[in-house]
């Protein structure tokens, strides 16, 4: 799969391991595939604000993608207190409800028009 992996990124597309910290994520995929990103599971973000342990997992989660070059995008965000927190936490990307639900290509694309993204 490895090999796979890498034609893919050579071509142009971006890997990112999703759901990072749960499941069958683990470390041992950060050094061992071509990836891009990784994808902080919602969970670790609920409570983030007032949950230290949610807070601490995602600060070293961060640090460790930092020091493989890697993005970080936290998933769920549903407060601006989360935000200010990812924030200062050096998250690089984020995504959640605080700024839309999921939408459809087409509304997607006009929600980009009308929030001067795109």
């Amino acid at each position: 799969i490895v090999g796979i992996l890498k034609k893919v990124k050579n071509i142009g597309i971006k890997i990112s391991i999703d759901d990072f910290g749960t499941g069958y994520s683990s470390l041992a995929y950060i050094k061992q595939l071509p990836i891009d990103s990784i994808k902080i599971d919602r969970i670790f973000i609920n409570n983030i604000n007032s949950d230290i342990n949610n807070r601490e997992i995602v600060s070293a989660t961060i640090s460790i993608a930092e020091t493989f070059g890697l993005e970080v995008v936290a998933e769920g965000i549903e407060s601006d207190k989360e935000l200010d927190i990812l924030k200062k936490l050096r998250c690089n990307i984020v995504q959640g409800f605080l700024f839309s639900k999921p939408l459809p290509d087409k509304e997607f694309i006009k929600w980009l028009r009308e929030n001067n993204m795109f």
